[in-house]
């Protein structure tokens, strides 16, 4: 694979049209929430949230790329495209499996490679990750996999959506170095996805150590600052309430970095935390309650970073 920065300028977000409850996908995801309002006043709640925040990361210096799916696809985590596919440095695209139905209808290969050819970047391939590494089982894409592209590590906890065989598997076939563990939330189920208790930027991480498991939590703070100047130790309360993990470094087009995020979570970070993300990067915060609170994810979910080289 050719060498990948870090970070990047570009990132795809897909508009929730049929934002709602996801009953499939609740079983195993403590951090969604059922409405209180009606579905209609939902789905303009999300709308409305999603179009400020591409306008904001747009004025931000991001190049923002929205997916539009079918309008007759019932998908209501559409609005987390960053589950289904990974783009990378050397022209490839990776489809990832996901767990459940309504979510595996989200992956629309056609439609995500005109989007990126219209845009002007290369596709050159399509790979979907169980052919590719010659295993089965379920991995969903950043939401499972946190990548530190400057150390070539790849973390994840290890749960339904992220199973353990097949991502060593594509660790060893991608040439990343592997670190696995488990992550708990407060009632004592495993955490969903990898990327609402970790985050990874260039100088800073940010991680709920509370939620790891305690024989392995040491071991993954002392990975993570063997790499990075600042590790943020978040609280069980933060990442589960407020989503001060599902952040995500990006960088503008002069190659700044920005630092986005919901303004959830910047409202969960201390005053001493927030001044450590500021000297990593201008922070961008969106506000989004209606998509995080009822969708059970935050900013990261909802961009899927496109490394992909122009034309």
């Amino acid at each position: 694979m050719s060498q990948q920065t870090h970070t990047t300028n570009s990132a795809v977000m897909c508009r929730p049209f049929h934002f709602g409850f996801n009953e499939q996908t609740h079983q195993d995801n403590a951090f969604q929430h059922k409405p209180e309002g009606t579905a209609l006043k939902v789905q303009s709640q999300a709308f409305d949230e999603f179009e400020s925040a591409a306008k904001q990361l747009s004025q931000a210096g991001i190049n923002i790329l929205i997916l539009e799916h079918e309008p007759t696809l019932k998908v209501p985590d559409a609005v987390f495209p960053n589950n289904w596919f990974t783009t990378h440095a050397d022209g490839s695209v990776k489809l990832y499996p996901m767990k459940t139905e309504n979510r595996r209808q989200e992956v629309t290969p056609k439609r995500l490679k005109d989007l990126l050819l219209g845009a002007g970047y290369r596709v050159d391939q399509i790979d979907l990750i169980n052919d590719s590494v010659g295993c089965e089982g379920i991995l969903e894409g950043t939401g499972a996999l946190v990548f530190d592209h400057l150390a070539n590590k790849a973390y994840a906890a290890i749960s339904e959506r992220c199973e353990e065989s097949l991502f060593m598997e594509y660790c060893r076939h991608y040439n990343w170095s592997p670190f696995t563990f488990q992550a708990k939330g407060s009632t004592g189920q495993p955490i969903y996805h990898t990327n609402v208790m970790l985050s990874v930027g260039r100088e800073f991480a940010v991680v709920c150590g509370a939620s790891i498991a305690e024989s392995q939590r040491s071991q993954v703070l002392t990975q993570l600052q063997q790499n990075h100047s600042h590790v943020i130790d978040i609280s069980l309360q933060q990442a589960e309430s407020m989503f001060c993990a599902n952040i995500l470094e990006l960088q503008n087009q002069q190659g700044d970095p920005i630092i986005t995020m919901s303004e959830t979570a910047f409202n969960g970070f201390t005053s001493e935390q927030k001044n450590i993300l500021s000297s990593c990067g201008d922070i961008v915060a969106c506000k989004i309650p209606t998509i995080e609170h009822i969708g059970g994810g935050s900013m990261r979910c909802m961009l899927a970073e496109n490394f992909l080289p122009k034309i």
